[in-house]
């Protein structure tokens, strides 16, 4: 059959009522009715109702009986109107049918694992669409079928739709796409690199981009002036219900701009971008330094679709009587609360104290949690006797109290706690209680972060990286204090509580960037190593420049409001970092191994642990990660040689039907001594040793998986 004539099911409407069309696709749905047989047909652009009928022709009625569900098959017949009660609402082309005069079968299908069809057949019923619970990672297993579906086809299209819009959009802006390496030198970004082994050039190691951060700023220095990519990018990191070990980002970057070209650019791009899916955002966008989003929040991407913003209240407790917030205040900490209006009917003394007071907030790091509700005039709680009059009408002015409304606080030394914890329990009651309005988006640009953050060991780390800008030039990179009171030229766009994009204005100055690296740390030497080709490039001349990132996976899962990224990229990994269709990460043959020098990396270093694999005791013990003193190996021998006799009794026995049912005898052995005390070879470091990673004086273990 030729297909230079199809059609596309889709494009029919009530114009093409008596013409002639050949159509392709996959069988939907099947509707037998004595003879006459419906069968929905389904292909990229939408359904069409095809009819079968022995009036019309009777071998090709009897050929279409044999059709399943997902059979590829292709069409002719003529365009007819359906009769007056038998349209279908649920189908764009609900008003048309096909009277089918040819069929071909194109390819059969096997019986399907989960059902692929979202759309009903009869007039009047309801969509079947979401009615099919089935697990994810069968999904992802058959995705190839899991994108015949209506929705996930949708999702994939409009994608496609959004990406067109962002390169139309930056074209007209005078934007070049220029693509970068995807093999490139690993550098410290702050995640963890995918490595890809070098034949070429044995025990070298490529590096996937964790984002094209270096590439686009050399761009600059090159006098592209205006450049962006929709970038591949990979990152090894723990995972959460919205990241991917590989993502696609709008990568841009500009010379000769400021903030403000950014704001207005992305403001404009984010608004087109949103309107292919229905929502309409105003601008300007609203903007928020780091230090008040903290403030009000308790969060660097705040939701603003509801109010419950902070409420400093630590100098009404000046004189206060009640010892915690009196002993918290004298230490130098803070108390901050929300109101929570209106809500005391929902929030009992109760769910107050016993779930949000002894188990919730604990939970999100505070040590406690105080509540009060107003009624009649007055506030109550089971600790509202301690507090004089003044400060109870001090916390009724400062929260605007009215009757029915409930006041959260917390209060801690810790101004990081009191903020995080508090900031928890906004989220969590918004959410209960039903606060967050459906449909409603709320945009806001984070500027003025921390340029750097303090270490475990008192030094200080990039907050962001350390080609961000400061906000002045004139600090003192051995001074930690004035450094951890620097900010940056860096913004986030965030929408919803969820951070879409971030970027900075670059440093162009090579003075203010060696002032950097002596601030972290860097000897010449080590910034010679890590970024030596990079800021050769900036001895030439490098113009002022700045950028930003937008994660397109997370943007475009808001704009279609899906509940994962995972629904909207074709090909996703699971929540494992996984792929359940090719079973990827796999292992590798020994010989591809060897071909890449990676059997024995360290050449001729001894592989750790093969001192102690010299006898079976040694072996058992690194194996096991338990230490086995001196005393307690002639045991320990007996034991094995027990074993390695059973081991050959049971292999001598094993074409026997008789098999073996004892082992040496049972017995709970315990090493002598009842007093705590800390072994000797912790002391010495000798007891993890054989740990693959160590943090502090713990053995470390990989995070645990949402």
């Amino acid at each position: 059959m030729m297909f230079s004539q199809r059609v596309f099911c889709g494009q029919l409407t009530a114009d093409d009522l008596g013409r002639k069309v050949q159509l392709a696709g996959w069988v939907d749905a099947l509707r037998d009715h004595g003879g006459l047989l419906f069968v929905h047909l389904r292909d990229r652009s939408g359904i069409m109702q095809i009819v079968f009928s022995p009036d019309v022709v009777p071998d090709v009625c009897q050929k279409a009986a044999l059709l399943r569900a997902e059979y590829c098959i292709a069409v002719k017949g003529e365009v007819t109107k359906r009769l007056a009660g038998t349209e279908n609402p649920h189908i764009e082309t609900g008003t048309i049918e096909l009277v089918v005069t040819e069929l071909t079968v194109l390819s059969e299908s096997d019986a399907l694992p989960f059902s692929v069809s979202e759309k009903t057949m009869v007039a009047g019923s309801a969509s079947t669409a979401g009615t099919g619970r089935v697990s994810e990672d069968l999904r992802l297993q058959y995705r190839y079928l899991d994108m015949r579906r209506q929705s996930m086809r949708d999702n994939v299209m409009l994608r496609h739709r959004i990406f067109k819009c962002v390169r139309d959009f930056l074209d007209e802006n005078g934007f070049l796409e220029i693509e970068t390496p995807m093999l490139t030198a690993s550098t410290p970004e702050g995640a963890r690199d995918y490595l890809v082994p070098s034949r070429v050039h044995p025990e070298n190691f490529y590096a996937l981009p964790q984002s094209p951060q270096l590439f686009k700023q050399l761009l600059m220095v090159g006098g592209m002036e205006r450049y962006f990519q929709l970038a591949r990018c990979f990152r090894d990191e723990d995972l959460r219900p919205n990241r991917q070990p590989e993502f696609t980002q709008l990568d841009l970057e500009a010379s000769f701009i400021d903030e403000e070209f950014i704001y207005d650019l992305i403001e404009d791009l984010t608004v087109k971008m949103f309107a292919i899916g229905g929502i309409s955002l105003s601008r300007p966008f609203p903007r928020m330094t780091w230090a008040e989003a903290m403030e009000t929040t308790g969060s660097d991407r705040p939701d603003l679709r509801f109010g419950l913003c902070f409420e400093d209240v630590t100098d009404l407790f000046g004189d206060t009587h009640y010892s915690i917030f009196r002993q918290i205040i004298a230490r130098g900490g803070c108390i901050k609360g929300i109101n929570v209006r209106g809500q005391s009917g929902k929030l009992s003394k109760n769910v107050l104290q016993n779930e949000y007071a002894a188990e919730i907030a604990p939970l999100f790091g505070a040590k406690g949690m105080t509540w009060m509700r107003a009624e009649g005039g007055r506030l109550e709680s089971n600790i509202v006797q301690f507090f004089s009059n003044e400060e109870l009408e001090g916390l009724k002015q400062r929260f605007d109290v009215a009757d029915g409304d409930v006041l959260i606080m917390v209060a801690d030394a810790s101004y990081a706690v009191v903020t995080s914890a508090l900031g928890q329990l906004r989220l969590h009651m918004a959410d209960r209680l039903g606060l967050i309005p459906e449909d409603t988006y709320c945009p806001v640009w984070i500027t003025e972060f921390p340029l750097f953050e303090a270490t475990e060991d008192g030094e200080v780390t990039s907050s962001h990286h350390p080609f961000t800008a400061p906000d002045r030039t004139d600090f003192d990179p051995e001074n930690i204090e004035e450094l951890l009171a620097l900010r940056s030229r860096a913004y986030d766009l965030v929408i919803n509580g969820e951070e879409l994009g971030g970027g900075s204005i670059r440093i162009n100055d090579r003075a203010v960037q060696r002032k950097i690296f002596t601030a972290l740390g860097l000897t010449k030497e080590e910034t010679k190593q890590k970024f030596g080709f990079f800021l050769r490039a900036f001895d030439f001349g490098a113009p002022p420049h700045g950028g930003l990132a937008l994660g397109m996976d997370r943007t475009v899962s808001m704009i279609l409001k899906t509940p994962s990224i995972r629904e909207v990229i074709a090909f996703p990994k699971n929540r494992s970092a996984a792929c359940p269709l090719t079973g990827a990460p796999s292992s590798v043959k020994r010989e591809q191994l060897a071909e890449l020098g990676l059997l024995n990396l360290g050449g001729k270093d001894v592989l750790p642990g093969t001192a102690e694999k010299e006898n079976d005791i040694d072996r058992i013990s690194w194996v096991s990660r338990i230490g086995i003193a001196e005393d307690e190996r002639p045991v320990m021998e007996k034991i094995l040689a027990q074993a390695e006799t059973m081991a050959r009794l049971a292999a001598d026995n094993a074409g026997s039907e008789a098999p073996i049912r004892t082992v040496a005898p049972a017995a709970a052995r315990m090493r002598p001594g009842i007093e705590a005390k800390r072994s000797p070879l912790g002391e010495s470091g000798q007891l993890l040793k054989s740990a693959p990673a160590v943090k502090g004086n713990y053995f470390k273990v990989a995070s645990i998986l949402e």
